[in-house]
């Protein structure tokens, strides 16, 4: 077998694994944000036990890339399809773990004894997270810098909404302040949000990375 050949068809089973690997970690935040409203326990104890899944993937994606960079060392466009996977299989994994830590400050909210009603509706900003988080992986799969570009504008928005849950939260607190662990949960949902965008707003850096080979950041 040729070594081109084999170098590129090690290249497309690379892609497909972290294509794999994007669509799994998407459900689990579509998962997340809907307990947010649901609270179903067995939703969130899937979504805490099936953690491994997606570290056990990252762990297998980053050794794919440097044994290719290894064998092959790669130049160019396929240099920058490499390094741009190695950061994005590291954003994708930590994604997956904010999902799981959402579902635990769930969790910790419906379990507490002294839960206080904040009337807050999450719905909003996780749809705005989500769309962020495909809107990511979408640029990637189609290699589209234009797609990637537009998360930034949205990134904006979901800050704006958790400075809002926060300057709600701390109104609560001051209200009710013997009981601040249930208060102190909600503002965390809305902080670990903001933190998939941020996330999703780097892949979309790494993905103009890949197409463009320039680097930018979201100012």
């Amino acid at each position: 077998m040729e070594p081109h050949y084999t170098f590129h068809h090690e290249l497309v089973k690379l892609n497909k694994k972290i294509l794999k690997m994007s669509a799994m970690v998407e459900d689990r935040v579509r998962r997340a944000a809907a307990v947010i409203q649901t609270r179903d326990n067995e939703v969130i104890q899937s979504l805490i036990l099936s953690d491994y899944e997606v570290d056990e993937m990252e762990v297998e994606i980053e050794e794919d890339c440097l044994k290719i960079l290894a064998l092959h060392q790669p130049v160019a466009s396929d240099l920058r399809f490499l390094i741009a996977v190695i950061k994005i299989n590291s954003e994708i994994e930590r994604i997956a773990d904010i999902a799981v830590n959402i579902a635990m400050r769930v969790q910790a909210i419906a379990n507490s004894k002294h839960a206080v009603p904040t009337a807050i509706d999450f719905r909003p900003m996780s749809e705005k997270v989500i769309t962020m988080l495909k809107m990511s992986l979408d640029a990637l799969v189609n290699r589209d810098a234009a797609i990637a570009r537009r998360i930034f504008l949205i990134d904006d928005d979901v800050d704006a909404f958790r400075n809002t849950v926060y300057e709600k939260v701390k109104d609560l607190i001051r209200k009710y302040p013997e009981h601040p662990g249930s208060l102190i949960n909600t503002y965390l949902l809305a902080r670990h949000l903001e933190r998939i965008g941020d996330r999703a707003t780097n892949i979309a850096e790494e993905v103009i990375y890949l197409v463009e080979g320039s680097i930018v950041r979201c100012p």
